[in-house]
């Protein structure tokens, strides 16, 4: 009743060392998936596609989908979930380190709440080493305060995420949205009632640095990010005034400021 699918994906600029310490992460887990699904999201070079041959050889669970192309984070993600047998699907990044227990404590959530549609939970950052932990991005706990919260920032911590497959095919599944398809998933299961949940405990370590700042940042990402917040006004979620002070402030982070300033502002106000 309780199988549970986990969802990847990897492309050609994603680290080899990074993208097996991820796979290690699922695969030592206190509870297995019966399923992992591995997007290939277009060609990758040579030994990437031999590690990932390799681990093809010797997982029974593993099922690999090579895409001709590459079609971006957000079909990834929604070809990933379309080729999940299992209603309950984790997600999980080709850098990050899942720990031990995280699956078999999100598991236990469903039992104890059926009524939830997903679960997600706390993240640690770190710098080359999970023993040098640089900051935490917590996130609020009960449906209310996630969806409150969903009205200024994105509420839920992805790639901790475990969900129910059918409520996220209800509504429209993953779609593009440059750098927040996430965060438009999020909403589009707000508007239609789902129920959200966050454990108090960190699930996943993730790995972070100038880079992850760097996407943070930009006109094209904060386009992204304007016309998010566009459509969360057009559909009553927020008012012209919360979505006149949300464009404002990131715009000044995300346009005007530099990138070490922008990556001060994350580590600081954005986390613990």
């Amino acid at each position: 009743m309780f199988d549970f699918s986990v969802s990847i994906s990897v492309y050609k600029n994603d680290n080899i060392t990074f993208f097996k310490d991820a796979i290690e992460s699922i695969i030592h887990q206190t509870l297995i998936p019966n399923e992992i699904i591995l997007v290939v999201d277009g060609p990758v070079y040579d030994n990437m596609k031999s590690v990932i041959k390799g681990y093809d050889q010797n997982l029974d669970i593993l099922k690999v989908i090579w895409l001709d192309e590459n079609m971006g984070h957000g079909n990834a993600r929604r070809i990933g979930l379309e080729n999940c047998t299992n209603n309950l699907v984790a997600l999980m990044d080709s850098d990050d380190i899942s720990l031990p227990d995280r699956f078999a404590k999100q598991i236990e959530c469903f039992k104890r709440h059926p009524e939830v549609s997903i679960v997600g939970g706390y993240i640690d950052e770190f710098i080359d080493s999970t023993n040098n932990i640089v900051g935490r991005r917590l996130v609020e706990l009960t449906d209310l305060d996630i969806k409150k919260y969903l009205k200024s920032r994105c509420p839920m911590n992805q790639v901790t995420v475990m969900f129910k497959k059918s409520d996220i095919i209800e509504v429209g599944g993953y779609i593009d949205w440059y750098n927040n398809e996430d965060y438009y998933l999020w909403a589009r299961m707000c508007l239609a009632d789902k129920i959200f949940m966050n454990l108090d405990e960190v699930l996943v370590h993730v790995r972070v640095g100038n880079e992850m700042y760097k996407r943070r940042g930009g006109w094209k990402y904060f386009k992204s990010e304007q016309e998010l917040q566009k459509f969360l006004m057009k559909n009553n979620v927020i008012n012209l005034f919360k979505y006149s002070y949300n464009v404002i402030i990131r715009f000044i982070i995300q346009v005007a400021l530099p990138n070490n300033l922008r990556g001060f502002i994350f580590k600081t106000l954005f986390r613990s």
